[in-house]
C-alpha cells in the first residue's frame, strides 16, 4: 500500500526551524511520490538506482556500495521527485526521479532517514527541503512520537540543522566521506 505524501510543505513541520531553502515555485511536471520498493515499477526503481550511484558513487565517489539490501525491507518508503527527461522518456515513463530519499524503521522503533540525494542539475532549486518535508511527514505518519535519526554529510551539518535536527556525536567517516550524526526529537 503506499504511503500517501502531502505535495506541499505540512504546516505542523513550519515550527520545526525555517526553511533551509526559500520556498520556491515548483514546477507543475515535478512531482512528489512514496512507495514501498515492492510498489515501484521496475523502470523507476531502476532509475531511483541510477540517480543515487550517479550522486554517490561518481560524484561524492563514496567508498562503500550503496545498495545494501535496506530498500527491499517491507517497511522502508522511498520517497522521490520526478520530472520529465531524456532518462524518462528513454525508459518509457513520463518522468524521472530528480531527487530521493528513503525512511527506514530501526529495530528500536526510531527512524531514519538516508540516501538523501539531488541530482546536481536540480540542486539549488528547493527540491532537497521538499523532498525531506516529504520525508519528516511519512516518518510522522509511521510512528508520529518516534525520533527520526540520520547521517549527515558533514558540509550540510547546517541545513540539516535548519530542519529541526540536532548534532548528536562527532564527526565521522562513512564511504569515505565526513558525517555527523543527527536527530530530530519529537515534542
Amino acid at each position: 500500500m503506499p504511503v500517501p505524501v502531502n505535495d506541499q510543505a505540512a504546516p505542523h513541520l513550519a515550527s520545526s526551524g525555517p526553511d533551509p531553502a526559500p520556498p520556491a515555485q515548483h514546477p507543475a511536471e515535478a512531482v512528489l511520490r512514496s512507495a514501498r520498493a515492492a510498489e515501484i515499477d521496475p523502470r523507476t526503481l531502476y532509475l531511483i538506482a541510477k540517480l543515487r550511484q550517479d550522486v554517490f558513487s561518481t560524484e561524492q565517489q563514496a567508498t562503500d556500495p550503496d545498495l545494501d539490501g535496506r530498500d527491499l525491507d517491507p517497511a522502508t518508503v522511498l520517497v522521490w521527485i520526478e520530472m520529465p527527461g531524456p532518462a524518462a522518456a528513454a525508459a518509457g515513463l513520463e518522468r524521472e526521479p530528480i531527487a530521493h530519499a528513503r525512511v527506514l524503521q530501526e529495530a528500536d522503533g526510531a527512524l531514519r532517514i538516508g540516501r538523501v540525494a539531488v541530482a546536481s542539475t536540480h540542486r539549488r532549486g528547493g527540491h532537497g527541503a521538499r523532498l525531506m518535508r516529504a520525508a519528516l511527514e511519512i516518518a510522522r505518519e509511521l510512528a508520529p512520537q518516534a525520533e527520526v535519526h540520520l547521517d549527515a554529510q558533514a558540509y550540510l551539518e547546517g541545513w540539516y540543522g535548519r530542519l529541526g535536527f540536532e548534532t548528536t556525536g562527532a564527526m565521522f567517516m562513512e564511504a569515505g566521506i565526513e558525517h555527523v550524526p543527527m536527530v530530530l526529537r519529537r515534542t
